[in-house]
């Protein structure tokens, strides 16, 4: 089987929604369970599409199964957009005549992922339209409101009070210097984006999140949800632990994790048991999930174990998220509170000052 390459600036600039994914196998499935050819079923499912890309790539996947290729090895051409998980699952369907079921539980699993990354990202929309505000009305009172209350504080002979002449030397230092300020922000945002493409600077990145105690937490249950459910869904594929835990790994962003994985695969190659290295890396992997991984390898439960492991830690996502969430909102709220008060104070104090004295 030859895989051809795919251009380069397709894995940049290609994407396909993980809701369509899973709309795609969810429909290849009913289309093969109701005995249409597998080219048959592509073209039906293509004409629901509306997505370019994915139009595009159910072309050549028409093209390739035509020709004689496994779907799995036609979508290898594209696993930049589908990844090695989707693929080996169909893979394994396509070798075990259980292709229909598999995409209809691959379809299944990848929706649990997404309602887990749905729930991730609505528990900071609170915290970020505080931060959001905050930095709006400081804005508008410091480029708005002060510059124009200034010249009259200048025109005073009175001592200005501390809190007054912070936001005064602020403002004039930002508005003499405000391009410079946006550029030099501009260069930052791009030089960390460039630098997160380099994996040594991400895995330092994603090593350093661990001495943070609420979000390391809340990243170990994150992982160990996504680990457990595409661990156990292999398994109960027909894929040996092995090759298991060596393609969920490349499921991970986390590059700590990934490094971990490898590093448990090979122990397993040499005849290890996962269970037993995981519990020797407790700073990633907790005492819970290796001993009821040890428990699965020792009676033959391993699948079950791991379905449980998902359930249980996507329970725990859930409470860490609202544990990360109540400590983020009063800390926003009292920075709010006291950068606005601070402007506010710097802005009335004076002319509290300047009334006193009329009197």
């Amino acid at each position: 089987m030859v895989v051809k390459p795919h251009k380069f600036t397709e894995g940049i600039f290609e994407h396909v929604a993980t809701q369509e994914k899973i709309n795609f196998a969810r429909h290849l499935s009913l289309t093969i369970k109701a005995g249409l050819p597998l080219f048959e079923g592509l073209k039906i499912i293509k004409g629901q599409i509306v997505s370019k890309t994915l139009k595009k790539v159910i072309d050549e996947l028409i093209d390739d199964v035509n020709k004689g290729q496994f779907l799995s090895d036609a979508l290898q051409r594209h696993r930049h957009l589908f990844g090695e998980f989707f693929i080996n699952i169909i893979r394994i369907g396509e070798a075990s005549g259980t292709l229909a079921s598999n995409l209809l539980y691959l379809a299944e699993e990848m929706k649990k992922s997404k309602t887990l990354r749905g729930k991730i990202r609505s528990s900071m929309i609170y915290p970020v339209i505080i931060l959001i505000a905050t930095l709006a009305i400081t804005s508008l009172l410091m480029f708005f409101v002060f510059p124009k209350i200034l010249p009259v504080f200048a025109s005073l002979n009175i001592k200005l009070p501390i809190t007054t002449r912070i936001m005064i030397g602020s403002v004039n230092f930002l508005l003499a210097n405000w391009l410079k300020l946006v550029i030099g922000i501009a260069v930052a945002v791009i030089g960390f984006r460039a630098l997160i493409f380099l994996n040594g600077f991400r895995f330092i990145l994603h090593r350093i999140a661990f001495f943070i105690p609420v979000l390391a937490r809340l990243i170990t249950h994150i992982n160990m949800a996504n680990f457990s459910r595409v661990t156990a869904v292999l398994l109960k594929s027909g894929v040996k632990i092995v090759e298991a835990v060596t393609i969920t790994s490349k499921t991970f962003n986390n590059l700590v994790y990934r490094q971990e994985l490898l590093a448990a695969a090979e122990e397993i190659r040499k005849g290890g048991q996962l269970g037993v290295y995981l519990s020797k890396r407790k700073k990633f992997f907790p005492p819970l999930l290796s001993g009821l991984i040890t428990i699965g390898e020792n009676t033959g439960n391993l699948e079950d174990n791991l379905f449980y492991l998902a359930d249980y830690y996507g329970e725990e996502v859930d409470a860490s998220l609202r544990n990360l969430t109540a400590l983020i909102e009063p800390l926003l709220l009292l920075v709010m509170g006291l950068v606005v008060g601070f402007v506010a104070l710097s802005i009335v104090t004076p002319i509290y000052s300047i009334t006193q004295g009329i009197k």
